[in-house]
């Protein structure tokens, strides 16, 4: 059964009914959306931006950018068979992916892909673009964050955007992550959270820190607005 679902065709099969699924449910879901000043000032000025929230809520993300407006985006989706799929839902949706990983362990990439994922999203940034990033993906632990995204974020001079994302009802699954998808006309919520730069001499671990709590922090208070 796992060959099945590994095979190519129905992998494509997969990512475009997930797609056509999302692309459709989505723009049904009532919204509220909080924090849109500091996301918009980021639009509005341009330049690289990279967006952070957590793995379970990647089947959300797409209603937060709008493409016509803000910078051209990109989507850090894992190597793995699972990511396959979503990176070619997320493809169709306008957000084409980078494929690895961008988590850092005492200055060693250890997940496969990592340093391509590293030195490609660098160069992406460096044009002026956007990234996003479910930054305790792929195998969690679930709402940890890894060393990456401030590295990046250093490396890149990208301004950085925390988005905390709900939505209920809801279907959520027994997965690593309990990965929630929406159902149609839900009540759904989105609060931007604008971060300082990281400078060169910034502690990438406070920041770490920092972003972990302050990601986790926001996805609490959506949870809190769809109740």
């Amino acid at each position: 059964m796992k060959f099945l679902f590994r095979s190519a065709p129905v992998q494509w099969l997969l990512g475009l009914l997930f797609a056509a699924y999302l692309g459709v449910t989505l723009k049904t879901l009532r919204w509220r959306r909080d924090g849109m000043a500091d996301a918009e000032a980021v639009w509005d000025a341009g330049g690289p931006v990279m967006v952070c929230f957590w793995h379970s809520r990647i089947s959300l993300s797409p209603a937060s950018w709008p493409l016509e407006r803000a910078q051209e985006p990109r989507a850090l989706i894992s190597l793995s068979h699972d990511g396959e799929v979503v990176a070619q839902a997320m493809e169709r949706l306008g957000f084409p992916a980078i494929r690895g990983s961008a988590a850092k362990k005492q200055h060693q990439v250890r997940q496969k892909g990592g340093a391509a994922a590293f030195r490609e999203i660098v160069r992406w940034l460096k044009d002026g673009n956007c990234i996003a990033i479910p930054p305790d993906g792929p195998r969690g632990p679930v709402e940890t964050m890894t060393n990456g995204p401030a590295m990046l974020a250093r490396r890149s001079k990208a301004q950085v955007l925390l988005l905390g994302l709900a939505t209920k009802p809801c279907v959520t699954l027994n997965s690593w992550d309990r990965a929630v998808f929406p159902l149609p006309f839900a009540r759904a919520a989105l609060i931007w959270e604008r971060q300082p730069d990281v400078a060169d001499d910034d502690d990438i671990e406070a920041v770490r820190q920092a972003w972990t709590e302050r990601l986790s922090a926001l996805t609490r208070q959506a949870e809190a607005a769809v109740e």
